[in-house]
């Protein structure tokens, strides 16, 4: 047995997963130490600006800090660091590096500033096993929404090889600080960021088939936020959205209202991370986009959510 520990730092939130690593014949099995989230947006101003902000570097390497203590207390023997678009997009991006493998100290970590393609396959890689001890059908497609960008990665369902993916840049932060002002947004604030979202699966599906997709599972905050709302969930519950499968429709139309909600509204949703108030609509309308596209091409009627991701991924990496 392994104890390992994974962060994933993405342009809206960083993750830290604890687990236990038993290799075995197959895929090794993964045991859950502690699993924590804090939405430090990293990625803020970073679309207008093309630099990581002082305050967001802050926020985000006292998270770090934070992280690499109960990586010690909790006896990590290794930590894998992964940092996606809003690291790869910074000019300021060696200096978030500095502070990271100084936060960390003995672990020697360096962040990986990982390319879309490689994000794409640590997201397939944790979200897909759960698929297949669920008997879903393949092919598998994993939507993975961040707060820079968006990763469709499709594979057969028989094992953790992807066979297409794409990256583009429609994350929930991004396309809120480009398009989505008002609160709650106009209609062509609405109509501004579906044409980036709609131009962007186009091409897409350019590499990735959209079409004969088995399962369509969604992944990351927008997702599972959408499927608390289409639950009708008390407070966020983890065991209820992993794995939920829902209709189409119930998933568009709960899509829908967060986006044309105002922000008081959303703040007063129980499920409602306060860090996803104001981003929260730019996400749901990207899932919403790709689900009814998908269901468009494929004849899909349900799709899933997962609480298996990335950080997953970067965990069962370090077998």
């Amino acid at each position: 047995m392994t104890r390992v520990g994974a962060v994933d730092c993405g342009t809206n939130s960083i993750r830290l997963l604890v687990a236990d690593l038993e290799p075995g014949d197959g895929a090794p099995a993964l045991r859950e130490v502690t699993r924590q989230m804090q939405i430090v947006r990293l990625g803020e101003g970073i679309d207008a600006t093309g630099a990581i902000g002082e305050a967001a570097m802050a926020r985000t390497l006292a998270a770090a800090q934070g992280y690499a203590e109960q990586c010690r207390d909790l006896g990590c023997e290794r930590v894998r660091f992964v940092a996606t678009s809003a690291s790869r997009d910074a000019s300021n991006a060696a200096d978030f590096v500095t502070g990271v493998q100084d936060a960390f100290g003995a672990f020697d970590v360096t962040p990986e500033v990982v390319t879309g393609q490689e994000e794409a396959a640590l997201s397939f890689a944790g979200a897909t096993g759960p698929l297949r001890d669920a008997a879903a059908p393949g092919p598998y497609l994993v939507v993975d929404i961040g707060g820079g960008s968006t990763e469709l990665v499709l594979g057969d369902g028989t094992g953790t090889a992807v066979a297409a993916s794409r990256s583009v840049d429609i994350g929930c932060v991004r396309l809120t600080e480009r398009h989505l002002h008002d609160d709650p947004p106009g209609e062509d604030q609405v109509w501004a960021a579906l044409s980036d979202i709609v131009r962007a699966v186009d091409d897409v599906a350019g590499t990735v088939d959209l079409s004969g997709v088995g399962t369509l599972v969604g992944l990351a905050g927008s997702v599972t936020t959408v499927t608390a709302h289409a639950l009708g969930l008390p407070a966020y519950q983890r065991d209820r959205i992993h794995g939920a499968e829902l209709d189409v429709d119930a998933v568009v139309d709960a899509c829908s209202d967060l986006l044309l909600s105002p922000r008081s509204r959303r703040r007063e949703m129980p499920f409602m991370h306060e860090g996803r108030v104001d981003v929260i609509g730019a996400g749901a309308l990207v899932w919403r986009t790709a689900v009814q596209r998908v269901a468009h091409d494929s004849g899909l009627r349900t799709v899933r959510a997962s609480e298996s991701d990335i950080l997953d991924g970067i965990a069962l990496s370090q077998v």
